[in-house]
Parts: structure tokens; sequence; C-alpha cells
């Protein structure tokens, strides 16, 4: 009975040294207890925010995606499930909850079971090295980045699962769609990332933050994008993560005009669910290492705001994202599969690797070639940038031309 009160007491002090954005005293905690639960305890205290932010954040961001197209779309989006609809998701849970579970006669059941979950839980483990806050950090790796990467990459293998157990033609062209746009835009997409490992010299997240952190003068923050290399890899590392989330325009795995629903076609009730809380989850991981790697990650935009606890900072950059992620699937068309291959090949593999060579270039600027001018560093190496950018969409433009139609009809 000791043992339960010590604990209780030890997590509301952990959950209000959290709160007030102060040093916690998990390790504290975690020595009073006996040996035996203490491994425990240490586990459930670190995934259990995951478990329930990132859960909540996706029914909410559901609401706030549907309304926020129905606005874009001129319609009112859910209105009829509580005020404003704000119910909705918890009535589309319930209805996944209690649908039918259908598998195809001659599916494989173990791999048509198991690709929903073996995508869910790589994606609950990229959240564990984001450093959500000044102490707010599940796990503080060395080599952070490189699990990131390494809990995304799995996901190709939970696709192919789900679009081969079906045992369903639409299901199979649609998860090798969906392979082939994921490997193609996750090159682009760890180069522009590997631009940050470069200058910061380390590939753990928390030391990137920290890279990041402080002001010039007091008034710009030492942001990675606000640098040339750092505003183009954060552009190229968010077109790069559309895909990788299969988020309009890069949603052609589920193109219904094409293919009923890609590697989601067998799949209903629950299973269906943890597919799109996946696509969720991966949007918000996406989201939330961009600004890590770009964004000052929980680091203020001012210095007079320091005050403002650091995780709410990250979660504002962070649904900012979310926000922006929402008007580009409102605005944009879909695009062809060819137009996106040739988009990964052509444009954003060549970018980036120009972005790689403009990053050293501007450290190395920084000692031999501009010591005291900051402003024509600046716009020597956006003009490094900015060249190739329109040389490489001219000549995209140019290649995918084509003649005009020509409409002829019957006397």
């Amino acid at each position: 009975m000791d043992t339960l009160i010590h604990i209780f007491s030890g997590i509301v002090t952990l959950l209000w040294r959290v709160v007030t954005d102060q040093p916690d005293q998990k390790a504290e905690l975690l020595q009073a207890l006996p040996q035996a639960i203490s491994p425990l305890v240490n586990v459930i205290l670190s995934i259990s925010p995951i478990l329930m932010i990132f859960p909540g954040l996706f029914a909410l961001t559901t609401w706030l995606e549907r309304k926020g197209l129905g606005r874009i779309q001129n319609r009112l989006g859910p209105n009829r499930t509580g005020p404003f609809g704000l119910f909705q998701p918890v009535a589309d849970g319930l209805k996944m909850l209690t649908k039918e579970d259908i598998i195809p006669r001659n599916a494989d059941q173990v791999i048509h079971f198991l690709a929903p979950i073996t995508l869910v839980i790589p994606t609950f483990l990229g959240f564990a090295v984001l450093p959500m806050g000044r102490h707010l950090v599940p796990l503080n790796m060395d080599a952070g980045l490189l699990f990131f990467f390494a809990m995304g990459a799995s996901t190709e293998l939970s696709i192919f699962m789900a679009g081969w157990g079906s045992r369903n033609k639409y299901s199979l062209v649609g998860a090798m769609r969906a392979i082939s746009q994921m490997i193609s835009y996750e090159i682009p997409l760890i180069i522009s990332s590997v631009t940050v490992v470069m200058l910061t010299g380390s590939l753990s997240l928390v030391n990137i933050v920290a890279h990041q952190s402080g002001w010039l003068g007091g008034i710009i923050p030492r942001w990675n994008v606000l640098t040339p290399w750092g505003f183009a890899g954060f552009v190229l590392f968010l077109i790069a993560s559309l895909a990788e989330a299969n988020r309009s325009p890069f949603d052609i795995p589920e193109a219904e005009s094409e293919l009923i629903a890609g590697h989601l076609t067998e799949y209903s009730g629950f299973k269906y669910a943890l597919f799109f809380l996946a696509e969720y989850l991966g949007l918000f991981a996406m989201a939330g290492l961009s600004t890590t790697l770009f964004l000052g990650g929980w680091n203020a935009p001012f210095e007079f705001l320091d005050f403002v606890p650091s995780y709410i900072w990250f979660f504002s950059k962070l649904v900012g994202l979310v926000l922006l992620f929402i008007w580009i699937r409102g605005t944009v068309p879909r695009l062809r599969v060819d137009q996106l291959l040739n988009f990964a090949w052509k444009f954003m593999l060549p970018m980036a690797l120009i972005n790689l060579v403009v990053a050293a270039i501007w450290h190395y600027t920084s000692v031999w070639v501009f010591p005291a001018s900051l402003i024509l560093r600046w716009l020597f190496c956006a003009a490094l940038i900015l060249i190739p950018y329109f040389a490489l969409g001219k000549f995209i433009s140019n290649a995918g031309h084509f003649a005009p139609r020509t409409y002829r009809y019957a006397e």
C-alpha cells in the first residue's frame, strides 16, 4: 500500500513538473521503487503520454480537417453529432469498432491480420525520439534521427503485406504503387535532413534542437529554416513528407477512381481504422520531425516569449504544419503516377543533392569567403539554389509538354 501511495504521489509531482516545464524527477521516483517493478513503471511513464496525446490529436484533426475542407469547398462539414459536430470522431470510432470485419475467402488470414498492426506499432515508436519539450524526451538516443527513419522505412513492408495478403489484384497494384512512391520520396526526404546533420554534427534530435537555440541580436532565432539551405531543405522535406504519408496531391496509392481503395480495398471495420490511424500518426510524426530539424523544435520564436512552456511551442508548430497539409489537400489536385515519379527523380532528388552542396558552402564561407557579411553570404547561397531550381523546373515543364488536343465531330 505504501508503494502505491508513493507511486501515485510521485506521478502527480512528475505531471506538475511537466506542466510547469521544470526538470522532472522520474529518476528519483524510480530509485525509490522496488527493483522488480521499477522498469515497468519507467516504461509506463514513457509511453503513456504518447499513447494518450497523439491518438487524441488524431481524433481532433479528423474533425478539423473535415470542417476545414468543408469551408474550402463551400459546405458545412460535420455538424450533427454534438456541438459543431465535435462528437463526430467518437461516432466514427464506435462505428469502426462495431462494424463487421470481413476477410476474403482466399486471403492469407495471418498476413491480412498482421498488416495493420505492423503499420501502427513502428509509427508509435517514431515518437519515442522526438523532443517535445525542454524536459520532454521519451528516449534520448545518440542516433535518434537514424532510429526515426528506420521505423518509418518499416511501414513499406506493412503496406506490401496488406496488398499481398488480400489476394486482390487491385490491392496488390495499389501496394506496389505505394511502395514505389514511398521509396522514390524517401531518398530526397533523408538527403534533405542530412544537411541538418552536417551543420549540427550530431544525429541526436536533442542536440539538433539545442543547436538552434538562442537568437541573433536577441531578435532573429537561430532556426535552420532561416538559412538558404535550411529553407530549401524544409520545403523539400515537407513535399516528401506528404508523399510518405500518402496525402494529397500524392494520394495515388488510394486513388478511388482507379484502384477502388488501393491496398485498403479488402479491409473493413477496426482494421481499416488502424490504417487510417497510422496515416495520421505518420503525418504527426513527419510534422514533429520537420519542426525539430528546421523550426527550432520547442524553442520560442522570440526571446521575450521564452517564458511560455516549451511543449506549447512544439505542439503549436506541429499543429500549424498539419493545418498547412489540410490546406494543400483542399486546394491541390491529385498527380498522375508518371508525374509523381518524374517529379521525385528529376526534380526532388537533384535539388536535395544541390542543397547538400550549398549547406557545405554555407559552412565554409563563414570562414573563407565572407567572414563579415552575413547578407552577402545569404544571397550567394540562395542564388546557388534558385538557379538550379528554375533550370530544373524549365526542364520538367518542357519534357511534360503535350501537343494540343484536336476534336473531331461526325458530319
